[in-house]
């Protein structure tokens, strides 16, 4: 029974892509600005990142159009990186900044680009499934507060625990 559950949960619970409701993902977005290398600066607490510090993203294109993706977080308590690799599709059109990520087998997840720097494609702020998951991401390892409080109170706005927000600590390169 146990079993039968815990898969059952992984059925679903691991295949929703959908925006949380009342959150609407960004139009015009450009996937060859977005791709390279991008630094977690904030994230709501999920049991696949805790105890990770450092954590960066990098995107890639992929062969049959999709999105390679490489996550990398230090393990302060083992001290060692850990990687995890998976893949990225549009859910829709590729100008709306909605994804589906998947990072085991066929269970997919929603991501989902709320905020962005349109100019210069340094800072983005991402929604998983549910209000349960958000990143604020950067090009660099640090955000300055005038970027970072109009993000925190969007996003609070929005129905996200902000005081819940765990700051990343980005201070060693991840080679």
């Amino acid at each position: 029974m146990k079993k039968l559950l815990f898969s059952l949960i992984l059925l679903f619970g691991g295949c929703a892509t959908a925006p949380p409701s009342g959150i609407t993902p960004i139009t015009g977005f450009e996937l060859n600005r977005y791709l390279g290398q991008w630094y977690e600066i904030a994230r709501l607490d999920h049991s696949f990142e805790r105890g990770l510090s450092n954590v960066s993203a990098h995107y890639g294109l992929r062969d049959d159009g999709g999105v390679a993706v490489l996550n990398r977080g230090y393990d302060d308590r083992a001290k060692v990186w850990k990687d995890a690799e998976g893949r990225a599709y549009f859910i829709n059109e590729p100008t709306v900044g909605s994804l589906k990520v998947s990072f085991f087998g066929p269970f997919y997840g929603g991501y989902h680009i709320i905020a962005l720097d349109r100019a210069n494609y340094s800072w983005v702020m991402v929604s998983g499934p549910s209000r349960d998951y958000l990143w604020i991401l950067a090009r660099t390892r640090r955000l300055s507060s005038t970027v970072l409080e109009p993000l925190i109170q969007q996003a609070k706005a929005l129905g996200f625990a902000t005081d819940s927000l765990i700051w990343v600590r980005q201070d060693q390169d991840d080679t």
